[in-house]
């Protein structure tokens, strides 16, 4: 069975977190593509993830425009997997496709809704803030 480490960001604090998904918690992630909104319901998180990419256990990145879950390599000008370009310079680098399998160790999610702990908190914040009538 496959399991992952899940990194998950969060935009809005700019700290991230890491989760372990490891068997039945990793299906939820198997055979979905960079880009794809993923429910966290299912793990125990409450929150929505975009996944926005990974790497597998030799570090070879996802690349979204890459079909597929193999290893290929593409010319690249620019991009992930890609660093410290010249101008004008092409190279032809080894990726990884953009669907996820069994060979990728680390998946790279943000979250896109917050959860309801934090827009609990966020209203008792606006309504602190708020001044009281004199």
């Amino acid at each position: 069975m496959a399991s992952f480490k899940v990194v998950v960001s969060d935009p809005s604090s700019g700290k991230s977190e890491v989760i372990e998904a490891k068997d039945s918690q990793a299906q939820i992630f198997m055979g979905r593509k960079i880009g794809e909104i993923i429910d966290l319901s299912l793990i125990g998180q409450n929150y929505k993830v975009k996944l926005t990419g990974g790497s597998d256990k030799a570090g070879f990145p996802m690349r979204r425009d890459v079909m597929g879950s193999g290893k290929r390599y593409v010319l690249m000008t620019k991009g992930v997997g890609f660093r410290h370009p010249v101008e004008g310079e092409k190279r032809r680098k080894l990726v990884r496709g953009g669907t996820v399998t069994e060979e990728v160790y680390q998946l790279n999610v943000a979250r896109t809704e917050p959860t309801s702990e934090t827009k609990n908190e966020a209203a008792v914040k606006t309504v602190a803030a708020q001044p009281t009538p004199a």
